[in-house]
C-alpha cells in the first residue's frame, strides 16, 4: 500500500508530501511517514501540520485515523498540540531518544582568506542602493504592459536608447539604438558570436582572463596570442586570423593602452583583410591620470565589435552587458540568442536606463573614480614606504595594477600571500600556454575589492607577503 499525498490548502500555509506504505494499515504507516519526514528534516521544528480534517480528506482516510496518528506522535515527543496553535512539529535539538548520545559535530569549514585583493570585482560595498531602488520604482512605475511579456532578444527599446546615448558621449562610440544588442556581460557575448556569427582562429593578446581562452576552445575556436609591449599588442604581427581580440584602453592584464598608431594599424588590417575587431571595454570609464581614451569603435563601426558591461562600473551580479555590433552583424546575433530574451532580467533592464537618463550613473562612475584613484594612490604610497623595490607597472587606470617583482619570486610571493591570509594572482596565471613571450614576475593586485574599511590591513598584509630585495 502506497499513497502520495500533496497538501495545497491554502489557509493552512504549507504543502506536504507523504508516502504511506508498509504493514500495519493506514494508521501505522501515517505515524511511520511523519516520523522519518520530521527525522530526515524535510519537516522543520515549529512546522504547522494540517488539521485533522483537511489531512484526512486529501487521503481518503477517517478523520479518527489522523487524530490517532498525531496524538501517537505528541506523546513520543513528535509533535506538540496547542489550543489555538494546530499540532506543530515539536522545536528540539535531536530526536526522541537521543540523549547520552555523544553529538555528532559538523566537520570544520574551512576558512577563507581574510583579505581579498583579487581583480576583476569592483567594491560591493559601494554599489548605489538607493539611487538603484528610485530608478526601479521609476522604471516599474513606467513600464508599459507589454514589457511584462517574453521580451525582444535585442533588449528593451529604452536601455539601447540611453545607451547609444551615453556610449556616444562618455566613450566616443558611434551608434544608434538599432545595432545595439543587450546581453549578460562579455562571456554571453563571446558565446553569441562564436560560432553561430564568427568562425575560425581568433588573434588575442597574449595575457587575458584564461576563462575567456576555456570559453573559446569550448566552443571551437583556437585562440592565436599575440605579443604585448609596451605599445600594447603587437598588431602587426597579425597573421592569417580574420579576427582579433583586444583591451586596447587598458591591456587586461598587464595595464597598458594600445598605443595610437597602433589603434590606427589594426583598423587598417581589419578593412584590408575583411576581418573584425572585437573591443573589451571592461573598464574604460576608469582612468585616473587623464580623460579616458576614446573607443576603438569610434574608428571604424563597421570593423569594430564594442562589449562593455556594468560587472565593472555596477556590480557583476546586474548581468548586464552589451554588444555596439557593424550592421551586418546584428541579425545573425538576434538569431544566435532566439527568440526570446533568457539572460537579462527586464525589469533590471528598464532600471539601468533610467539609472543611465536620470544622471545617477554618471554621478557614481566619478564616484568610484576617485575612490579608485585613491585606492591606487595607497598602493603606491604603500609600497614605496615599505617595499621600494617593487614597481607599479602600467597606467593608472581600472581596477588592478600589476607590481613588478624581483625575477622568480613570483611564486612565491602567491605563496607569502595566502599565509597572510591574503587572496591575489600571480601575473603568470594569465599568460596564453602557446605565447612565446614572458612577462616579467608580478602580482595582479585588484585594489577595488575590499571594503573602504578593510584596504588598510589588505596593503598591510599585501606588503608582509612581499619578497626581500
Amino acid at each position: 500500500m502506497t499513497d502520495s499525498w500533496v497538501n495545497s490548502a491554502e489557509r493552512i500555509g504549507v504543502d506536504l508530501h507523504l508516502e504511506l506504505s508498509g504493514p500495519g494499515g493506514r494508521r501505522a504507516a501515517l505515524i511511520h511517514a511523519l516520523r522519518e519526514a520530521i527525522r530526515s528534516g524535510r519537516l522543520a521544528p515549529g512546522t504547522r501540520l494540517p488539521p485533522y480534517r483537511s489531512l484526512a480528506a486529501d487521503l481518503g482516510v477517517v478523520r479518527n485515523t489522523v487524530a490517532d496518528a498525531y496524538a501517537e506522535l505528541v506523546a513520543e515527543g513528535w509533535l506538540t498540540a496547542r489550543q489555538g496553535s494546530g499540532t506543530r512539529v515539536a522545536e528540539r535539538a535531536e530526536p526522541p531518544g537521543a540523549k547520552g548520545r555523544v553529538p555528532r559535530k559538523a566537520p570544520p569549514r574551512a576558512r577563507g582568506p581574510r583579505h581579498d585583493l583579487r581583480q576583476g570585482t569592483p567594491d560591493a560595498s559601494a554599489f548605489p542602493r538607493t539611487a538603484w531602488l528610485a530608478s526601479y520604482r521609476r522604471a516599474l512605475q513606467r513600464a508599459p504592459t507589454e514589457a511584462f511579456g517574453p521580451g525582444d532578444p535585442a533588449g528593451r527599446p529604452e536601455l539601447r536608447e540611453a545607451l547609444a546615448e551615453y556610449l556616444a558621449r562618455a566613450r566616443g562610440v558611434r551608434t544608434e539604438p538599432g545595432r545595439i544588442v543587450i546581453c549578460s556581460g562579455f562571456a554571453h557575448a563571446l558565446r553569441l558570436l562564436f560560432p553561430a556569427v564568427l568562425r575560425g582562429s581568433l588573434a588575442v593578446e597574449a595575457y587575458g582572463l584564461p576563462f575567456h581562452r576555456e570559453l573559446l576552445t569550448a566552443a571551437g575556436v583556437r585562440t592565436v596570442p599575440l605579443a604585448l609591449d609596451e605599445d600594447g599588442a603587437r598588431v602587426g604581427d597579425l597573421g592569417g586570423e580574420r579576427a582579433v581580440l583586444l583591451t586596447p584602453a587598458h591591456q587586461f592584464p598587464t595595464g597598458g593602452p594600445l598605443h595610437p598608431a597602433r589603434r590606427a594599424a589594426v583598423v587598417d588590417w581589419a578593412r584590408a583583410r575583411g576581418g573584425v575587431i572585437l573591443e573589451d571595454d571592461y573598464d574604460g570609464e576608469f582612468r585616473y591620470d587623464r580623460k579616458p581614451v576614446g573607443a576603438l569603435q569610434g574608428l571604424d563601426p563597421e570593423r569594430v565589435v564594442h562589449i562593455g558591461s556594468v560587472s565593472k562600473s555596477l556590480s557583476p551580479a546586474l548581468r548586464l552587458g552589451w554588444m555596439v555590433l557593424p550592421e551586418r552583424y546584428v541579425d545573425d546575433v538576434l538569431v544566435a540568442k532566439g527568440d526570446r530574451e533568457a539572460w537579462a532580467s527586464v525589469l533590471d533592464q528598464l532600471t539601468l536606463a533610467d539609472f543611465v537618463e536620470s544622471g545617477s550613473y554618471d554621478r557614481h562612475v566619478r564616484r568610484m573614480r576617485q575612490r579608485y584613484r585613491r585606492r591606487r594612490d595607497r598602493l603606491v604610497e604603500a609600497l614605496a614606504a615599505q617595499a621600494p623595490h617593487v614597481e607599479v607597472t602600467g597606467i593608472a587606470a581600472g581596477l588592478h595594477a600589476v607590481l613588478r617583482l624581483p625575477p622568480g619570486s613570483e611564486r612565491s610571493a602567491v605563496k607569502a600571500a595566502v599565509w597572510q591570509g591574503l587572496s591575489l594572482d600571480g601575473l603568470a596565471e594569465f599568460r596564453h600556454p602557446e605565447a612565446a613571450m614572458t612577462a616579467p614576475d608580478g602580482l595582479v593586485v585588484g585594489y577595488a575589492t575590499p571594503s573602504e574599511h578593510a584596504y588598510g590591513a589588505a596593503l598591510d598584509a599585501l606588503c608582509a607577503a612581499l619578497p626581500p630585495p
